[in-house]
């Protein structure tokens, strides 16, 4: 028995045990609970208030990030916590269909097997195995470039390359609708920073020919993700030719599946070898794993692997990733088969969706935002899509602009073409209960 009050009768100690975890255990996190722990601190009590204003913009905003919880692999059919059946899914980086890919699932159980499950180590102390060197090796020969380095994402290659290579004596030149781990890489590095308009060449030449800078820097997206719109890669290699600058792609919307054999939007826009620095994503068309890299002069990459934080305090990339990234790079490079199949889907969804009446942007690639323009249909047109069992995401400002809200659909090499068409039979059903074109 528990010593109680001289007024109070005895507490006996499983009564108050079982008491206890009938309120804990019936989810009713009440008073009777809070009173038997320590008062909170004035320091996490603030933060709630603080965090709590913060969390109600961001509804306020309609921009709160609701996450569907698959309880399926990824695929182009997916099962949904919650929900019955399951989803046709066009929301994926999965452009080759290989996260699931049966070669790749067992490239990765042998890696893991013989290599084991992580390095518990940063690269340069000793989490780099023969398999790290091996793809770095199948990256520079991929992409024809001297030297290649591995980050655990493309957004850690990002963020670890414009501090580790920019002064204060040099300048970078940014496209205004890069790539969120652009932006944030930029801001880490000392350099002089300059924003021009979206693929505008004219702007950009302004900017180049004031600057007197010693390292000029043009970094830019090869492919757009909320826009499916290419860079003008010829147009930014004459200008850094002209004004002695370097020009950096982020491939990630591009490697393994744009262009004819894979090698990205430099090879779709007819000049191969246009960029200097290529930063791109193992996450995506590449096995779908994790992962990212760049690739470039050895001289680059060499001072990368001394000096970028990203890499030099990140643990190694799994064995098992690697393992996955490898076989990928073997389809990827064997057979166009994929590719060819991705690009048919991309021909069927874009053309089925002009003659139904929809306007699809970007410039002939598998990012196919439907255009809408006001956020309350475009989100009415997702819902009903999910509706329909088309698992798909529409998306309004602040991520996209004013007037330009869309659903963004992205096409996969896995894909059934009678997917495709069941698709934008939907959209079509949608589009017309909701207004957005005629009956």
């Amino acid at each position: 028995m528990f010593a109680t009050h001289p007024l109070q009768p005895p507490v006996d100690a499983m009564a108050l045990r079982s008491t206890l975890l009938r309120i804990v255990f019936n989810g009713q996190q009440t008073r009777q609970i809070h009173e038997l722990k320590k008062k909170e601190r004035a320091g996490v009590t603030k933060l709630r208030e603080v965090l709590e204003d913060r969390l109600q913009e961001i509804k306020r905003a309609k921009t709160w990030k609701h996450e569907r919880i698959l309880t399926s692999p990824q695929d182009t059919k997916v099962k949904v916590k919650g929900s019955e059946g399951e989803f046709l899914n066009f929301c994926a980086n999965n452009y080759l269909g290989l996260a699931n890919h049966p070669e790749v699932v067992e490239a990765a159980r042998e890696g893991l097997s013989k290599y084991g499950a992580g390095l518990s180590s940063v690269r340069f102390i000793c989490g780099t195995q023969t398999m790290h060197k091996e793809l770095e090796d199948r990256l520079t020969q991929f992409h024809g470039r001297e030297d290649t380095i591995l980050y655990g994402s493309c957004f850690d290659a990002n963020a670890g390359l414009f501090e580790a290579l920019l002064t204060p004596e040099d300048a970078v030149f940014s496209d205004t609708l890069n790539h969120a781990s652009i932006i944030d890489g930029i801001r880490l590095c000392k350099a002089q920073k300059f924003r021009y308009p979206h693929r505008d060449l004219n702007e950009l030449e302004h900017l180049l020919a004031h600057s007197q800078a010693r390292l000029k820097l043009i970094i830019t997206d090869g492919v757009f993700s909320m826009d499916g719109n290419v860079a003008p890669i010829k147009g930014l290699r004459d200008l850094a030719d002209k004004y002695r600058a370097l020009l950096a792609v982020d491939d990630s919307h591009a490697t393994g599946f744009f262009g004819e054999t894979g090698r990205g939007t430099e090879e779709y826009c007819g000049v191969t070898g246009a960029a200097d620095i290529i930063c791109s994503t193992l996450g995506k068309a590449v096995s779908g794993a994790a992962g990212g890299y760049t690739t470039g002069p050895k001289e680059l990459v060499s001072l990368l692997r001394n000096v970028s934080r990203p890499y030099l305090f990140s643990n190694a990339p799994p064995p098992p990733v690697v393992a996955a990234c490898l076989k990928s790079l073997d389809l990827v490079e064997n057979s166009s088969e994929l590719r060819q199949r991705l690009r048919e889907n991309t021909r069927i969804f874009r053309e089925g969706m002009t003659a139904a009446g929809l306007t699809v942007a970007g410039d002939d690639h598998p990012i196919c935002p439907v255009m809408v323009g006001e956020a309350a249909l475009a989100s009415d047109l997702a819902a009903g899509m999910l509706e329909r069992g088309v698992y798909v995401v529409a998306f309004s400002y602040p991520v996209v602009p004013k007037g330009g809200a869309r659903v963004r659909v992205q096409l996969s090499a896995a894909h059934a073409p009678d997917d495709v068409r069941r698709a934008v039979q939907a959209f079509a059903d949608v589009a017309r209960n909701i207004g957005l074109i005629q009956k």
